[in-house]
């Protein structure tokens, strides 16, 4: 257990983005492309938070296409991501009543 991040993963994307001819290069460049996006501000853009979470998921679903679910099924890995995901979403419900507060 444990096997695939040895590693943190930022730095399998910094990596693979200069990996030329591999399919991976696609990836880490779409993840790349997410946090920078999701570091930008876009004060009220929910498309663009929107966007920046689907891009940072492909990347690390390509990383879960190489490595068994049973392989990932431990708390130094589901409890990070599951808490990505949970501050993802409300960081767009956020951006979204902050929006709707501004229009009204």
């Amino acid at each position: 257990m444990g096997s695939m991040i040895p590693i943190p993963f930022i730095f399998w994307l910094g990596f693979t983005v200069f990996d030329f001819g591999n399919i991976d290069q696609l990836f880490a460049f779409l993840g790349i492309t997410g946090i920078v996006l999701n570091v930008m501000k876009f004060k009220y853009d929910v498309a663009i938070s929107i966007l920046s979470i689907i891009l940072m998921i492909t990347a690390v679903a390509s990383r879960l296409i190489y490595v068994s679910v049973e392989a990932l099924n431990y708390p130094a890995f589901t409890i990070p991501f599951y808490t990505f995901i949970t501050t993802q979403i409300l960081l767009v419900f956020l951006k979204l009543r902050i929006k709707a507060n501004h229009i009204s």
